[in-house]
Order: C-alpha cells, then sequence, then structure tokens
C-alpha cells in the first residue's frame, strides 16, 4: 500500500489502484503495532476517492535524521570534498567502523514535499542533491515502510571542515521527502533501483543510479543505533545514505528541476528555489 499525507486526511492507495480516505491521524501509524493492520481495517469503512489530490510531505511531528558514509561513492565523495582540511582519512574510518555516522537533519517545518521547493544556501557555491531511501520508523524502532529522500548539502561548506556539517546539511528546505510512504513489512530487494535526474531549463544536466545491493550497512543495522539512547514518541525518518553524487564540477542553481525515483515507491520531484 502507498500512503499519502493530504490537507484532506491520510489518503491509501492499494494494490489495485483505487484510492480511499480512512479517516485516521497521520500520527497512528508510527504509534501502532501493527500499522498495516491498522490502515487495512480503516480503509473498509473509508471514503473512496478518485485521484487528482494534491500530496505533501509524509510528515507531521516525526523527525528526520541521517546516515552518512554508508555508499562506497559517498566514501570517495566525501573524501575528496574535505581533502584541502585534512578529512580523507577522517571519513575513511567512519565508513570501516562499526559505529555508523548518524546526524539529525530536519524538523518537520523544514520538510520539502513533492512538487515544492527546496533551498540552495546563500553562502554557499558548490550545491547537491542526495537521493536516498528514507527508512519510516515507529516508535518501538520497527521499519514499517519507506519513503524518498533529498539530502540537499552544501559541498564547500562541508568540505571545508567536517564539524560545519550541520550547516551544509541543516537549513530551511534542505530535505525533501516524497511522495508518499510505501507501507509493508517486507525489506526492498537489493535489486531497486535509486536514480537522480537533474534538469536545467528543459535540458538534462544529470542522470545516474544505484542499487541498493551498493548500501553496505543495513537498514535495521542503521535504526539499531539511532534507538540506542534516543526516544521517538511519533516515529522517525532515517535517510540511509547517497550511492549517486553527481560530478564536481556540478553545482545546483536555481530553477533546476530534481527527480528521484525508487522502485516500488514512486518519484520525487522539486525545484530548486
Amino acid at each position: 500500500m502507498k500512503l499519502y499525507r493530504t490537507t484532506d486526511g491520510a489518503v491509501v492507495e492499494t494494490a489495485d489502484g483505487t484510492y480511499s480516505l480512512p479517516g485516521f491521524s497521520w500520527v497512528s501509524i508510527f504509534q501502532d503495532n501493527d500499522a498495516i493492520a491498522l490502515v487495512r481495517k480503516a480503509i473498509t469503512s473509508g471514503k473512496k476517492i478518485s485521484g487528482g489530490f494534491t500530496a505533501l510531505a509524509p510528515i507531521s511531528t516525526q523527525e528526520v535524521w541521517a546516515a552518512g558514509v554508508t555508499y562506497y561513492r559517498s566514501r570517495d565523495a566525501r573524501i575528496e570534498e574535505s581533502k584541502g582540511a585534512g578529512g580523507g582519512d577522517f571519513y575513511a574510518r567512519v565508513y570501516d567502523a562499526v559505529r555508523p555516522e548518524l546526524f539529525f537533519k530536519s524538523p518537520a517545518h523544514r520538510v520539502a514535499g513533492p512538487n515544492t521547493n527546496v533551498r540552495i544556501r546563500k553562502d554557499s557555491k558548490w550545491n547537491v542533491p542526495e537521493p536516498e531511501l528514507t527508512l519510516v520508523i515507529n516508535t518501538a524502532g520497527k521499519i514499517i515502510g519507506y519513503t524518498i529522500g533529498n539530502d540537499m548539502s552544501s559541498r564547500d561548506i562541508e568540505g571545508e571542515n567536517p564539524l560545519y556539517l550541520p550547516q551544509a546539511k541543516c537549513y530551511d528546505q534542505a530535505a525533501g521527502l516524497g511522495p508518499c510512504i510505501y507501507l509493508t513489512n517486507e525489506p526492498l530487494p537489493s535489486t531497486a533501483e535509486i536514480r537522480v535526474i537533474i534538469s536545467r531549463a528543459g535540458k538534462e544536466m544529470f542522470n545516474n543510479a544505484t542499487t541498493l545491493a551498493q548500501l553496505k550497512r543495513k537498514p535495521t543495522e542503521l535504526v539499531e543505533f539511532l534507538y540506542r539512547e534516543s526516544s521517538f514518541p511519533d516515529g522517525c525518518f532515517l535517510m540511509t545514505g547517497t550511492g549517486v553524487v553527481p560530478p564536481n564540477e556540478f553545482t545546483l542553481l536555481k530553477g533546476d528541476v530534481i527527480a528521484i525515483t525508487i522502485t516500488h515507491i514512486g518519484t520525487l520531484q522539486n525545484t530548486v528555489g
């Protein structure tokens, strides 16, 4: 099932392509022991609707966290951008370490939904999107589904000093989520593709993809570390890192369109505003 957050409430798309308004609160799927059973029960009495609704970011009161250096390509990119600051060994070590890199990415009010604007920092000259499979996790630390994340990053700020990572990663509209939550109890297959296409004035500037087979750490491992000493009463989202990085000579410009597609979930599209 796919679960959309809209101005009219939660909308459920079932496998047969029908839509319904089940009438439950968004946070309830993060707090229930069996989100799929909750949704299935709710749609039996829910109002059937047609498509055509406007999807919002699939987040209400949850936090967004992120994992870094989880793909070999990301490791190389972080080493390259920070070599002048002595960060090469820093990122090589975290890639091979038992403990993953985890950081707070965004509260809900800074998150951009589908077909809205993400932003690049005014004090940065090298900005990229980072397409990421994003885990949807309930209060108890169980992965209940997946969505698409765009971890916008200012590579020059991050590369200047690893301690500047929060400024490079955490600002208004630096996180994109959507278009829906793919609700499932099963892990996505390792063959699932993550593709990003960046267009500028109608011209394709970048198009590349990876698969989940390239993800070094298991999603459950990332969740276990995140939940070790932190509680999430309304659940949370966890971006799992990127394996697709544009070349060093590329930077985003205002007006660029970013489309991220992940198998089974759909496409998250944002414009740089």
